[in-house]
């Protein structure tokens, strides 16, 4: 048992990933500010014009699938490297590669939410 202990902190590819987690986790955290920004703005634009900027709704989508993307390195979900290493997310079918299943579900539910705030006048 002390033989095995000692051969899997050997491991040069887990000390890789580890490097790779500390680098991510730090891309974790750029990413969630970054989208917080926009979030926050987003709301400021629906306070004063009414309504909502696309493209940053497109970006804050993108983000939102990157930092799914790194979450899934850093919880050994995935052995998928993120950007920089993997492509730019740039739509929400990126969710699905890493292994979304419940993603239809929660469009669904997303759907019916939308429906029910435009029927009450929003």
């Amino acid at each position: 048992m002390t033989h095995d202990y000692k051969n899997n902190i050997k491991k040069q590819s887990t000390w890789k990933r580890g490097l790779y987690m500390l680098m991510f986790g730090f891309f974790y955290q750029v990413a969630e500010v970054v989208l917080f920004m926009a979030v926050v703005f987003q709301f400021l634009l629906k306070l004063i014009t009414g309504d909502i900027n696309q493209r940053l709704k497109k970006l804050s989508q993108s983000i939102a699938a990157y930092i799914y993307q790194v979450v899934q390195f850093l919880s050994f979900n995935s052995e998928y490297h993120p950007y920089p290493f993997g492509d730019w997310p740039d739509s929400e079918t990126d969710l699905n590669k890493q292994g979304s299943s419940d993603k239809t579900d929660v469009d669904d539910a997303l759907k019916k939410i939308e429906q029910d705030v435009d029927v009450d006048g929003d």
